[in-house]
């Protein structure tokens, strides 16, 4: 079934003035609307018949009757961006989280520059070793990072130590691949590595919010993530996911472009077929 609140969320930033007044009462009273007529939701919207129209067929409706068939139809369905409350169950926790992933990842794709993601993966397969930067929030996400590309058999490694973080951007060379991880893109150890790396040649990617940040200016590409935490993500587990799929963009580019990346991927599986405990346990009762 189509989500129409999810799509409405995730294109928002691209309607008009009069389009978001329909939309915003759409995401405060989706309760209500299949109970009226064009005229009574125009009128609560404070907007024109015309513009209605307009807004349905914007989202691939008719018009206003499909429209009102499929909200009444999705009112079973939890809505995106709703407030988590002490009454919600843990599953309805879940589809709201969710559905609130599901419209940042939307709204990602449309602020990521391809351009800037194609430079990024060369640059990668061009390296003799990548650092991955990230601290606080954004740690686990460079580590994440890391551990892909090192599994490919990639010299990368993540720093998410400060003084770490240092020694790697002083230790970079014009073959180095620095990306870092900052939602905000002002962090200030961060920034300081990434101007160290720059300044010793290595090629610096920064992958951060969408609206411009300092980290920008320290950065040969930028990959950005939408900004669209809403007010219980505390962690910012919105920009968060968004980064992990970037990696794994990264990563499946990197699979079919690495020279023998079947055969690196083969060797790092039979390195750790004996760390599994299925077989290690074959292993000692042969040879009992």
């Amino acid at each position: 079934m189509k989500k129409v609140i999810l799509d409405i969320k995730s294109n928002y930033d691209a309607l008009s003035k009069s389009e978001k007044r329909v939309a915003d009462f759409m995401i405060e009273h989706p309760e209500n609307i299949h109970l009226m007529y064009i005229t009574e939701f125009a009128a609560a919207c404070g907007v024109s018949e015309a513009t209605v129209v307009r807004f349905t067929r914007k989202f691939g409706f008719e018009g206003f009757q499909q429209f009102k068939i499929v909200m009444a139809q999705e009112q079973h369905h939890t809505l995106s961006n709703e407030k988590i409350t002490a009454g919600d169950t843990p599953y309805s926790i879940f589809q709201k989280i969710c559905d609130d992933i599901y419209c940042s990842l939307e709204k990602t794709k449309k602020c990521l520059n391809e351009d800037a993601l194609k430079r990024c993966c060369d640059a990668i397969l061009a390296a003799s070793d990548i650092v991955l930067l990230g601290l606080g929030n954004s740690a686990p996400v460079a580590s994440d990072a890391a551990h892909k590309m090192f599994r490919l058999g990639l010299r990368a490694h993540a720093y998410t130590d400060n003084h770490m973080q240092a020694i790697a951007a002083e230790n970079a060379t014009e073959k180095t691949v620095v990306i870092a991880f900052s939602r905000s893109g002002e962090v200030r150890d961060i920034l300081e590595a990434m101007a160290t790396a720059r300044h010793n040649g290595a090629f610096t990617v920064a992958v951060t919010k969408f609206g411009g940040s300092t980290i920008e200016s320290y950065s040969d590409a930028v990959l950005h993530t939408a900004l669209d935490e809403t007010n219980h993500h505390i962690l910012g587990l919105n920009s968060r996911i968004a980064q992990l799929a970037i990696i794994d963009a990264i990563y499946s580019y990197l699979i079919c472009h690495l020279e023998n990346a079947q055969e690196r991927i083969e060797k790092t599986e039979n390195a750790l077929q004996a760390k599994k405990y299925v077989k290690a346990t074959k292993k000692a009762k042969k040879t009992r």
